[in-house]
C-alpha cells in the first residue's frame, strides 16, 4: 500500500527509481511519480500504471542522480495528477512523499492557508511539505524535524531542496521505511524489494526518527535531533527473489513454492528425540509461555484465518484458552485480559497497521505479545516481546498463498511446543511431527493436478457466486477459498462453517450457484457428507475437496479434487493449494490481474 524509493549517488537517479517502483507495484497503487534534482528540478506524475510515468520520464530523460519517488493507494482525494505524491511547496525547491495518514491535516492546513501557502491537491499529505517550507531555514533536516513535531498520524516520508542536491532527508513513524547502503550511494524505500538490486546492507528505522542520506552513508537521529547509532544488518533476500522465472505470474510461482516454503519453516525446529518443535525465538520468554492460559490470536485478511485455524490447533494440542480476534475490531473491545493471557499477532508484512494497534493495546493492559511475521525487521517483529519468523521468502502476488501455509505449519510448531510441556504426550507430538515432514511432498502431488484444476476452473469461471463450506480445521479453509476467489477472479463468493448452512446460505442454493465442499476423510466428514446431501436435494452443483482414493462420494458431487491423506490437524495445510489454484485458474480464464488485483493492497498499512 503506497510505496516510495529515494536515491542518491553516482548512477542516473531515472533508472534506479523507475526499476524501484516497478519493483514495489505488487503493494497496491493508482497513481505514481518522480523528482529528481538537477539544473533544473524535475517533476513528473501519472495516474494508473507505472508504465505510464516510465513513458514520460523516458521521453525525457532528465539528469540528475538524486530523486524520490513514489506509488500512491488513495486515501484523501481521488487517484488523479494533483494528488499523486511527490508534493512542491511554494518556492518550487521542496519535494515530498509520503506513506500514511496525517490525522490532524485539516487544522494544519487552516493555518498554513492563513499564512498564505498556496494547496494544489485534495491530499492530507500536501500540509507536510508546506510545514517543513515554513520550518526550513538552510537545514533541511532541521525543518523536517520541526515540521514531523506538529503532526498526528502515521508517516513515511522522503524529502529533497533544490539547494542541498547530495541529500535526502527521510523520517517514519508507524509506516515502514528501510536505508541501503552501498559504495558512493544510499537508497531508501518503503519494502526491500526496491533495495535488493543495489545492496545487501541494510537499515530499519524506527518510529520518530530522522535520517540524512547522501552518498554511501547516512546518519540517524530521533526527532529531538538525539543522534541515533546503528549499524546496518545482512539482506536477506536477493534480487531474484523479485523475478517470476518461467511462471507466467508471481501468484502460481509463489503457489508452487510453497513445499520449499513448508520445508524452511520446519529446518532445525523439529526436535525428534523428545517430540517437540523448537523455536529459538520464543526462548527468551520460555517461562511466561509454560504459565500462560489464556491465547488471544489477532490478525487481518489471510492471517485472520491462520487465527482461526490455529484456535483448533492449540485447543486440540494444548489445555489453553483460545480466542482468534480481528485486529481491527480488538482494540474498540473493551479489553478485561485475565492473567496469564498471551497475545499471538500474526503478519504476513510486518506492518498492518490494525493489527500493530492491537498489539500496542494488549501490551499497554500488561499481556505478553507474541509476533509470527514474515519480514525480517519490520514494525511487528520489533515490538513483540517475541516471536517467530516464517522464513518463506519475499511473498510479491497480493492475495497470499505461500505466507499462509508457512503461517499455518508454524503455528502447528508453537501448540505443539506448548502442549509437549503441558500435557501431551511424546507419541502424541511424534504423530505431530512425522505428519508435518509428508507435508511438502504432499503437496507436490497436489501442484501435479495443476492441469486438471484448470479444467475444472473453465467449467465454473463463468458464475457470478460459490458457497465454499467446512467443518472444524476445514472452516478456516473455507473462508480462505472463498477469500481467494473474490480478492483475483471477482467472483461473489463466500466460506461458511457447513452446519450453518442450513441456518441461512441454503435458501441461495440452485442449479446456478455451486458449492466447493471440503471433505476430507476425517471426523466431521459425515456431517460435511450430509450437508452435501442437502445442497443435492436443492440442485446445487458440488465441486468437493476429498482424501485420495474415496470412491464414497459417487454421484453426490460433480467434481473432485483430492488431496493425500496426513494427520486431520495439518490437512488443511493440503486442503488450501487446490483452492488456490482453483481461484488462480479462474481469474486468468477471466481475464483479470492476478498479481495485482483491483483496489488491493500487499501492506496494509493505513487503519
Amino acid at each position: 500500500m503506497c510505496g516510495i524509493v529515494a536515491y542518491v549517488g553516482q548512477q542516473a537517479a531515472r533508472e534506479v527509481l523507475i526499476e524501484g517502483l516497478k519493483r514495489l507495484e505488487y503493494r497496491g497503487y493508482d497513481s505514481s511519480g518522480i523528482a529528481i534534482l538537477n539544473d533544473r528540478p524535475y517533476l513528473r506524475k501519472a495516474v494508473g500504471k507505472v508504465a505510464a510515468l516510465e513513458q514520460q520520464v523516458w521521453a525525457d530523460r532528465p539528469a540528475g542522480s538524486i530523486g524520490i519517488a513514489h506509488t500512491r493507494w488513495a486515501t484523501h482525494g481521488k487517484p488523479t495528477v494533483p494528488n499523486a505524491h511527490p508534493h512542491l511547496d511554494c518556492t518550487g525547491q521542496i519535494f515530498l512523499v509520503h506513506n500514511g495518514i496525517i490525522e490532524n491535516y485539516q487544522v494544519l492546513k487552516k493555518h498554513l492557508l492563513a499564512a498564505g501557502h498556496r494547496f494544489c491537491s485534495e491530499t492530507d499529505t500536501e500540509v507536510l511539505v508546506h510545514l517543513v517550507e515554513e520550518a526550513y531555514q538552510g537545514n533541511l533536516e532541521t525543518a523536517v524535524q520541526k515540521a514531523l513535531s506538529q503532526v498526528q498520524g502515521t508517516y513515511g516520508i522522503a524529502v529533497l531542496h533544490g539547494a542541498h542536491p547530495r541529500e535526502i532527508i527521510v523520517a517514519r513513524r508507524g509506516s515502514p521505511l528501510i536505508l541501503g547502503v552501498g559504495k558512493d550511494e544510499a537508497l531508501a524505500a518503503s519494502d526491500v524489494s526496491a533495495l535488493a538490486q543495489h545492496t545487501d546492507q541494510v537499515v530499519y528505522l524506527e518510529d520518530n526518527e530522522v535520517a540524512r542520506l547522501e552518498p554511501g552513508r547516512f546518519s540517524i537521529t530521533t526527532l529531538e535531533n538525539r543522534p541515533v547509532s546503528r549499524d546496518t544488518t545482512q539482506l536477506e533476500v536477493g534480487p531474484e527473489a523479485m523475478e517470476r522465472g518461467a511462471f507466467p505470474h508471481f501468484m502460481l510461482k509463489e503457489i508452487f513454492e510453497q513445499p520449499d516454503a513448508v520445508e524452511n519453516a520446519l529446518r532445525g525446529r523439529l526436535n525428534h528425540s523428545e517430540g517437540v518443535a523448537k523455536l529459538g525465538g520464543l526462548e527468551s520468554v520460555r517461562d511466561r509461555l509454560q504459565q500462560a492460559r489464556h491465547l488471544i490470536i489477532i490478525s487481518c485478511g489471510t492471517s485472520y484465518y491462520a487465527g482461526l485455524y490455529a484456535r483448533y490447533v492449540f485447543e486440540a494440542l494444548t489445555d489453553l484458552t483460545v480466542e482468534t480476534e480481528l485486529a481491527s475490531e480488538f482494540r474498540y473491545r473493551k479489553l478485561n485480559l485475565r492473567q496469564n493471557t498471551m497475545v499471538l499477532a500474526i503478519s504476513q508484512s510486518g506492518e498492518t497497521a490494525d493489527t500493530l494497534a492491537a498489539l500496542r493495546e494488549a501490551k499497554r493492559k500488561g499481556a505478553l505479545v507474541l509476533g509470527l511475521v514474515n519480514v525480517v525487521g519490520s514494525s511487528i517483529a520489533r515490538e513483540t516481546h517475541a516471536g517467530v519468523y516464517c522464513h518463506a521468502g519475499i511473498e510479491v502476488g497480493v492475495a497470499s498463498t505461500k505466507s499462509f501455509t508457512s503461517q499455518m505449519t508454524i503455528l502447528a510448531l508453537m501448540a505443539l511446543l506448548v502442549g509437549r510441556a503441558r500435557d501431551l504426550s511424546y507419541e502424541e507430538g511424534m504423530q505431530i511431527i512425522h505428519g508435518l515432514e509428508r507435508i511438502p511432498g504432499e503437496m507436490r502431488e497436489i501442484l501435479a493436478q495443476s492441469e486438471h484444476i484448470r479444467r475444472l476452473a473453465e467449467k465454473y469461471s463463468h458464475v457470478d457466486h460459490f458457497l465454499y463450506i467446512g467443518r472444524k480445521y476445514q472452516y478456516p479453509i473455507a473462508l480462505e477459498g472463498a477469500l481467494k476467489l473474490k480478492e483475483i477472479a471477482y467472483i461473489h463468493a463466500e466460506g461458511y462453517a457447513a452446519g450453518e448452512m442450513k441456518h441461512g446460505p441454503i435458501a441461495l442454493i440452485d442449479p446456478t450457484f455451486p458449492t466447493m465442499a471440503l471433505a476430507p476423510e476425517d471426523g466431521s466428514y459425515d456431517k460435511v457428507l450430509s450437508n452435501m446431501q442437502e445442497i443435492r436435494a436443492r440442485e446445487g452443483k458440488i465441486v468437493a475437496v476429498t482424501t485420495t482414493g474415496n470412491t464414497k462420494l459417487g454421484s453426490l458431487v460433480d467434481d473432485i479434487m483430492e488431496i493425500p491423506r496426513n494427520h486431520e490437524i495439518l490437512s488443511p495445510l493440503l486442503s488450501v493449494l487446490p483452492l488456490q489454484l482453483f481461484a488462480y485458474h479462474c481469474a486468468v480464464i477471466r481475464g483479470c490481474d492476478v498479481d495485482k488485483p483491483r483496489n488491493l493492497a500487499k501492506s496494509v498499512t493505513v487503519e
